[in-house]
């Protein structure tokens, strides 16, 4: 059989519970569920860095955000650098990204590596979106998902021929979520069940989880549930969400208080005096307008399939889904990602092969981002080069995971106390049962870090016992042993990728040892 192809298609803050074949229930993904019953869904693929520039880096390069550079969003690639799709271009391989990039723009930072290209500037605009290409920027008519589909079919057909590898970057769901109005009848406000976690006190963890600004209740701007926002100031409008922008923050509801909003939609107005309905109606706009703006990416996968069908590709071509990372919805209360526990950190990886994977497996050995490239790599034949810092899954793909497979997965978020959501900067590792978290909360001269004076905290987690990971033991005498073999796991694996650690173990032991005894 000739070399497969590789379609790598990739969300924006798409979390595993908003695919239904990861069996949460909140919605129903088709053809997204197609890859899981034709091929393999994994189910501890990790993130490096849980935020979407730096997630794209790692995946594109097979290295750690601090080999490649890109450890914030304001910091962006040197295109320079050698990258997966350069490789497979190199190996024969006709090599194409359309969709979202967030790598930087301009001749220093745009795709490289890539035969066809077409990228949307920064984040990109959901309808009639503008796109740079080779030779200049346009805009294009149309719904963003809808068009990323049409340019990734339209590269299949022509291409059919020939081994391609084809990367198709959505932007969706990222925030602010704007659904195609065909989705307009599904997943009505008020159907969506709240998580167990939504009204979470944030007791029992480092101060980072009270102090980050990601709350539903509290943080979300009216763009994001389709309000109306009010002429006027912070009294009438509420808090700016940053400084220099229009947009603004809905209030949080008080007892005693009233409040009206308008559905930008439909013009109707809700009036509320209760906080906590009020939050559980933010929590239902905003989970209604996720999950129809998912919906499209769904009917787009349908229509590669289909495609590949109708060319009679689908046997030889690898189809990849996943998200540049994880996503909150509405568990501890929150939105947005960042952090290292687990609905952020978690990335969905669905992997549909008919020539080697069989249909309807299922994984949980750990892998990380950075292990995407060689994977890629392998499948095409063409050597690993010796800067990649990840491990092919291929082998744990089909059922046969090594015997030394390195069951361990490290973060580390750069971005401390961003001016939006003030998410504190940490590092850590997760193994099939624990994960350590060390928040050194430093800005370290990185681009979009501010300093504060948040002293450093250790979390662990008991992730068998406590999977809503709402129990810090850090300092629980039970699991003295257990945090110290964690931290050697830590500082192995930041010795092996070459991380350079904020925290001095022998001092850490030390004080562990004083307060056992």
């Amino acid at each position: 059989m000739s070399r497969p192809n590789i379609i790598f298609i990739m969300s924006d803050d798409h979390a595993s519970r908003a695919i239904s074949a990861y069996g949460a229930g909140i919605n129903n993904t088709p053809n997204l569920d197609r890859l899981a019953n034709e091929g393999v869904r994994h189910d501890a693929t990790y993130v490096t860095n849980s935020i979407c520039t730096p997630s794209r880096a790692a995946i594109l390069t097979g290295t750690h955000n601090h080999v490649n550079g890109v450890t914030t969003l304001s910091t962006h690639i040197d295109n320079r650098l050698p990258n997966v799709a350069k490789a497979l271009k190199a190996g024969g391989y006709t090599t194409a990204i359309f969709g979202k990039w967030h790598l930087g723009e301009g001749p220093a930072h745009e795709p490289t590596g890539f035969d066809e290209w077409a990228v949307v500037p920064g984040q990109g605009d959901y309808w009639d979106p503008g796109f740079h290409f080779p030779d200049g920027y346009r805009r294009v008519p149309g719904y963003a998902t809808d068009i990323i589909t049409d340019m990734s079919v339209d590269f299949i057909e022509r291409h059919k021929d020939e081994p391609f590898f084809l990367m198709c970057h959505h932007k969706a769901p990222h925030r602010n979520w704007q659904y195609h109005p065909r989705y307009r009848d599904i997943h009505e406000p008020g159907s969506i069940p709240l998580p167990p976690t939504f009204e979470d006190t944030y007791e029992n963890r480092a101060a980072a989880a009270a102090a980050a600004k990601m709350r539903i209740k509290s943080d979300m701007l009216y763009e994001d549930l389709g309000l109306v926002q009010p002429e006027g100031g912070a009294e009438i409008a509420g808090e700016l969400m940053v400084e220099g922008w229009p947009a603004r923050k809905i209030p949080e509801l008080k007892d005693g208080e009233t409040i009206s909003v308008i559905c930008a939609e439909t013009g109707k107005t809700f009036t509320f005096d209760d906080p906590k309905a009020f939050a559980e109606f933010k929590y239902q706009r905003y989970m209604s307008r996720y999950l129809r703006t998912v919906q499209a990416i769904d009917d787009g996968v349908g229509r590669m399939l289909d495609k590949l069908d109708e060319l009679g590709l689908a046997e030889n071509t690898i189809v990849i889904y996943t998200s540049d990372q994880g996503f909150f919805l509405g568990e501890h209360g929150w939105f947005d990602k960042r952090f290292m526990y687990e609905e952020s950190y978690q990335m969905p990886f669905l992997c549909r092969y008919p020539a080697e994977i069989a249909a309807g497996r299922t994984s949980s050995d750990i892998a990380c981002n950075v292990d995407f490239a060689p994977t890629f790599l392998d499948w095409a034949g063409v050597a690993k080069p010796s800067y990649m810092q990840g491990t092919s899954m291929r082998a744990m793909l089909r059922g046969e995971t090594p015997e030394d497979w390195d069951q361990l997965a490290y973060h580390r978020y750069w971005m401390h106390n961003d001016e939006i959501h003030e998410a504190w900067a940490h590092y850590g590792v997760r193994d099939e049962r624990y994960k350590l978290i060390y928040w050194y909360n430093k800005a370290l001269g990185q681009d979009g870090a501010r300093e504060n004076d948040a002293p450093p905290e250790w979390e662990l987690f008991d992730c068998d016992k406590d999977p809503m990971e709402l129990f810090n033991v850090a300092n629980d005498p039970a699991y003295g042993e257990i945090f110290k073999t964690m931290l050697e796991k830590l500082d192995a694996k930041q010795a092996d990728i070459g991380d350079v650690p904020e925290h001095d173990s022998t001092e850490v032991l030390a004080s562990l040892s004083a307060k056992s005894g």
